[in-house]
């Protein structure tokens, strides 16, 4: 289990957080792994009502970790590509209701990983970024049908192809988050809906889950083309040099290659 991944269970709510403050809670493959194995034990525990998920520090996450793509010539693997799939699965099957407690910046990843739960409370300085097109690559983790699902698709087509933030308030006027919160108000109101999501009947959560994701989410068909596709676009001229600009803070000169 990775060290960056904190899991605790207490009164019924199992806590999944995600602890690299340092770089934005910034995701890698041994985190996702991990956090993919904490969600599963969650499901399997009786003793667990419902699942939070929740980064550390000033940030939920920040995307996929590219600190090391320095050192490969800003080559990419899809390891990350292929966690965070797996973490959108498995937050989607739980059988227990999900919800992201989002008190920052939610980019990339971290808006897949968001939005596979059940319920988003987002603090009302909390944003979204899908910033993939920026380094010449597309959304994945399940993210182009869990925001198509959640905003339709000219909202969807709008966040993928510009990469602008959406301000937490905008993303619950857009239908992108469940709700959205005061700052001050955050630790309070996630401790009350915690303990009213608790209070539910097990059988019950699970049901409504596969209920509405049935009718509304395609994820298993969004994850095979995302996982084709991306995995060529990770390999491209231009994913090296998208990612090698943002290493090094410039504006990223885009081929076609």
């Amino acid at each position: 289990m990775s060290e960056r991944v904190q899991f605790e269970v207490s009164d019924g709510v199992a806590r999944v957080t995600l602890d690299a403050p340092e770089r934005l809670n910034a995701v890698d493959p041994e985190m996702l792994d991990a956090v993919v194995a904490h969600v599963e034990a969650a499901g399997a525990d009786p003793a667990v009502r419902v699942v939070a998920l929740t980064g550390a520090g000033r940030g939920f996450c920040s995307g996929a970790d590219l600190s090391g793509a320095e050192e490969s010539d800003g080559e990419l693997d899809d390891a990350t590509l292929m966690g965070v799939g797996a973490v959108s699965r498995v937050l989607v099957a739980c059988p227990r209701p999900t919800v992201a407690l989002v008190g920052g910046v939610a980019a990339g990843a971290g808006v897949s990983m968001a939005l596979a739960c059940d319920y988003v409370l987002a603090t009302a300085s909390a944003s979204f970024i899908l910033a993939f097109a920026r380094i010449g690559l597309m959304p994945d983790g399940g993210a182009t049908a869990l925001v198509a699902a959640n905003v339709g698709r000219a909202r969807a087509m709008r966040m993928a192809l510009t990469g602008e933030k959406v301000p937490a308030p905008l993303a619950e006027e857009w239908g992108l988050v469940s709700e959205c919160v005061a700052d001050d108000g955050f630790a309070a109101r996630s401790e009350e809906l915690l303990e009213q999501l608790v209070a539910y009947s097990l059988t019950g959560a699970a049901a409504t889950k596969a209920a509405v994701n049935a009718a509304s989410l395609d994820l298993a068909a969004a994850l095979e083309v995302e996982e084709r596709d991306q995995g060529l676009l990770l390999r491209s001229v231009d994913a090296r040099e998208g990612v090698a600009a943002f290493l090094e803070r410039r504006r990223p000169v885009f081929r076609g290659e």
